[in-house]
């Protein structure tokens, strides 16, 4: 099978007279240009495209840092580009500098604007954002230096933050990329759901919780309650039925419950006891 040849690339400007022109002159003369001329000027706006075209590699090298997150190099790029062209707009020549850095600045300021405004489907506050964009920058070189994964010593001694800040910072990393419950759970189309993986609220485990608490009060409950409560609640027997096995009437019956009730309910549930209700002898 005969291999394709690549496409040369593309020029990165038309070519032309006054592009040719402007292209051996210096970056302080070709800003002098930019800000001279009108929006509309043609030689303003090839200016412009020979500074862009002058600094792609300083957008490539400020994107290839972030080239091991989910973005695509194009939407990077294109950042990276958008970055460039307004630090070509807004650089003052009388305020010193060159412009090599203040582009350097400028384009790693809108390619982590990209990241905390375009790229987060919940929201996380603006610092946290920006730390998760330092630690994937400080986990892929200290990966290199380390020869290893880095540890969470290691984040925190080379960022100088806090151990609670970077944990924040990895949670918030969990959620920059969250899965749809409806996703597969496997490789297999067909598999179940992320969905289906999940836990449920189990009433076996609330129904045993309640009886784990109700069995640290149970021996505090007199005999005789005791046995109501277990024809109650576990015979299923009506209180006449509970008044012939305890030999009372259903009304003392209606009684007892409601007083080994009235102990009870305070000490699982936490809510105030009735100061009303009647308080038998406990053993």
């Amino acid at each position: 099978m005969t291999a394709i040849a690549p496409a040369p690339p593309a020029p990165v400007f038309p070519p032309g007279p006054v592009l040719r022109e402007l292209a051996g002159l210096s970056d302080l003369e070709l800003l002098e240009i930019f800000r001279s001329l009108p929006l509309g000027s043609q030689r303003r706006a090839a200016a412009c495209d020979v500074l862009v075209a002058r600094y792609r590699g300083l957008v490539r090298s400020c994107a290839r840092r972030y080239w091991h997150s989910s973005e695509s190099a194009e939407d990077l790029l294109q950042a990276g580009y958008l970055g460039l062209v307004k630090a070509i707009s807004r650089f003052d020549p009388a305020a010193g500098g060159s412009l090599a850095a203040y582009a350097q600045v400028t384009v790693g300021g809108e390619l982590k604007r990209h990241f905390r405004d375009k790229c987060w489907p919940v929201h996380v506050a603006r610092p946290v954002k920006e730390l998760v964009l330092d630690v994937r920058t400080a986990t892929a070189q200290l990966s290199q230096d380390l020869g290893r994964t880095p540890a969470e010593p290691d984040l925190t001694r080379y960022l100088g933050v806090a151990k609670a800040d970077l944990r924040e910072a990895e949670r918030a990393e969990m959620a920059y990329s969250p899965r749809s419950l409806d996703s597969p759970a496997g490789g297999d189309a067909d598999a179940r759901t992320v969905g289906d993986c999940l836990g449920a609220d189990d009433p076996a485990l609330d129904r045993m919780l309640g009886m784990e608490a109700v069995a640290s009060h149970w021996r505090e409950l007199p005999a005789r309650e005791q046995r109501a409560l277990v024809m109650r609640f576990y015979g299923d027997m009506t209180q006449a039925q509970i008044g012939v096995q305890l030999g009372v009437s259903q009304m003392q019956v209606s009684r007892i419950l409601s007083s080994a009730l009235g102990y009870l309910r305070p000490r699982v549930f936490g809510v105030p006891e009735d100061p009303f209700a009647s308080r038998p002898a406990r053993r």
